[in-house]
């Protein structure tokens, strides 16, 4: 496909459309044209070593798997964001540079077309080596393949009947061209954003083995030899202190190496000088920082320990002092939805949790405008359904952007009253009218049962605190008691699962992972991923008939009025807790760092920050 992209349909343009304007949006005051985040223009502070650039990661947000294949449970951006700056993707199909679009120069490819018919895609590869010299290929890419193939069940990017299902055929016509076939047409905006751009060209010479004194060869060309070597290669994953001496992870084709990483998470990462490729970094060395809390980032960032950081949403009014430090302030929105799914499987609460009505009188207790003002200090707006709306795209529906639900708790109490709940001595509500009638609690829902109610949240965020003691206080007054089980991110994540009733594991009632935004979208907004019956990130195992068939149709049509459908059913259907999302941070930028725009879809590119020298 040439770079003008003249084979793209209305779906994307439309989609570029609302890009633009939330970058806009984040660009704050000054020219529009280009966002204020790009970079600061002004003078490096005297002594700042300008081969170097601290950034700060999220609070508990540790990197915890460096394997550029990911998994349940380790699909964090952070994950990815430092996987791709060590294994260069096909392309990236983000808006780093301003604007949403298919990027190329992140990645290996140079070239990309389409079919006429739509029904394949032609690559074309750049020629760039790995670190140790040796030539990418297209058996790289086959290699990768052939490990998602046979391995699609674990990875995290898998949906029956996505890729690799839905590629019938391909033809590696040589060295650096390959083709892939399709089983039918799909939208290209989607295909370009949730599909292609999981093509990593994987170092077949230095893994294609079972152990480190393995011979390398071509077993991945079968499942089973596929599946011994995903074995190797994510239990070598799951060994964090080996991370920078483990000589699988030296061999990369990205613009940087694994210069080290510590017990704690920081992760250094240090110029990788054999690069060949486009994107090379700006900088030697880039330290990726973690912190247990927002409070000890802000004291080093007070110091000057780190140029490229974040403050809580508390602190925005508090700019000028940071301002008086030689920073300047830029929020990061993100393209993303936040919510805390229901557990439909967990086998005390599952069946009360599938009944509408609880869910419907759940939502109605949550006062998102005022906990997106008053608590995030407007550094977070509702969420009212599954797509998006921070800024105006053709696939929001009237009916979740008018919010079905509205802060009412007298409603919420009715619903529940008129279902048979009765409160208890201690206020709690009780299901007394067992049974599936109207007026009854709901098939399934046994009498006794008490909403009592256990939510697993993430720790390190004030607001996310605060927001969910505000949520306990509301709750109480409809009859439900709320606890939580607090822990850090990755645990929290590690912990969230799809899982079946009768599974030791299955015990979560709820989880929540959203202090920066739930689930960041890529362009085309489809849910399928999340909310489509048996997805691997559907960690509440939420189904939908409906749904499905809309989301299905969504990957092959551009009229925008069937992704509008879906919003307004899952809107009304409540297939998790909508909650308000955060901007993925308030980033704090020290004065003479460049190349920072920032990505909507909550990537980094650490290759592009730099110096104004």
């Amino acid at each position: 496909m040439s770079n003008d992209r003249k084979r793209l349909k209305v779906g994307l343009a439309a989609g570029i459309t609302a890009f633009a304007l939330l970058l806009t949006g984040c660009a704050g005051s000054g020219n529009s044209e280009t966002p204020k985040s790009s970079g600061s223009a002004a003078t490096v502070p005297a002594g700042v070593d300008t081969n170097v650039v601290n950034y700060a990661l999220p609070p508990n947000a540790t990197p915890n798997w460096i394997l550029p294949i990911g998994i349940a449970g380790k699909m964090a951006t952070h994950n990815s964001s430092i996987a791709q700056s060590l294994w260069s993707p096909m392309f990236t199909f983000d808006g780093s540079k301003g604007e949403m679009k298919l990027d190329l120069e992140t990645g290996i490819a140079d070239k990309m077309e389409y079919a006429a018919d739509g029904k394949s895609v032609t690559f074309h590869m750049r020629d760039m080596h790995w670190s140790d010299g040796t030539a990418i290929t297209t058996r790289d890419v086959e290699f990768w393949f052939n490990l998602i193939k046979a391995n699609k069940e674990t990875w995290g990017g898998y949906k029956e009947g996505r890729l690799p299902d839905n590629i019938t055929n391909i033809d590696y016509t040589d060295e650096k061209t390959f083709t892939l076939t399709f089983d039918k047409v799909y939208n290209q905006d989607w295909l370009n954003s949730t599909q292609l751009t999981s093509i990593k060209p994987l170092p077949h010479h230095a893994w294609a083995k079972t152990s480190d004194e393995g011979k390398v060869g071509d077993e991945d060309r079968t499942a089973a030899g596929a599946k011994a070597i995903f074995g190797y290669l994510s239990k070598s994953s799951e060994d964090m202190a080996s991370y920078a001496t483990n000589p699988l992870w030296k061999t990369v084709s990205g613009p940087f190496t694994l210069g080290a990483f510590d017990n704690a998470g920081k992760t250094t990462l240090s110029k990788n000088e054999k690069y060949d490729g486009p994107d090379a970094a700006q900088v030697t060395t880039v330290n990726l920082l973690p912190f247990t809390s927002s409070d000890a980032e802000v004291n080093l960032l007070r110091s000057k320990g780190i140029d490229y950081g974040y403050i809580p949403t508390s602190m925005i009014d508090q700019q000028s002092q940071f301002e008086s430090l030689g920073f300047q302030i830029e929020p990061w929105k993100g393209w993303a939805i936040t919510y805390m799914p229901y557990n439909f499987n967990n086998p005390k609460l599952g069946n009360t949790f599938k009944q509408l009505y609880v869910r419907q009188a759940l939502q109605s207790a949550i006062d998102q405008p005022t906990i997106s003002k008053v608590i995030w200090k407007n550094g977070a707006n509702p969420v009212y359904g599954p797509v998006p709306q921070d800024i105006p795209s053709p696939y929001l529906s009237e009916s979740q952007k008018n919010n079905p639900y509205p802060y009412d708790l007298e409603k919420a109490k009715s619903l529940f009253a008129a279902h048979g709940w009765k409160a208890g001595a201690d206020g709690v509500l009780v299901c007394e009218e067992a049974g599936a009638a109207e007026n009854q609690c709901g098939e399934g829902v046994a009498a006794g049962t008490k909403m009592d109610l256990t939510m697993m949240v993430q720790s390190g965020s004030d607001e996310a605190d605060k927001q969910f003691a505000a949520m306990q206080s509301s709750f109480r007054d409809i009859g439900v008691a709320v606890s939580f089980d607090r822990a850090p991110l990755n645990t929290v994540l590690n912990r969230t699962a799809p899982c079946e009733s009768d599974a030791p594991d299955c015990t979560w009632e709820f989880s929540y992972f959203g202090a920066a935004g739930s689930w960041y979208f890529p362009a085309y907004p489809t849910g399928e991923r999340i909310f489509s019956t048996g997805a691997s990130v559907n960690f509440g195992n939420y189904s939908n008939a409906e749904a499905d068939k809309l989301m299905d149709e969504a990957l092959t049509t551009n009229d925008p009025k069937t992704m509008q459908d879906y919003s307004a059913l899952l809107a009304e259907q409540l297939p998790v807790m909508w909650l308000p999302n955060p901007v993925y941070q308030v980033s704090v930028i020290r004065d003479g760092v460049t190349g920072t725009t920032q990505d909507p879809t909550a990537n980094f590119f650490p290759q592009r920050w730099g110096w104004n020298k």
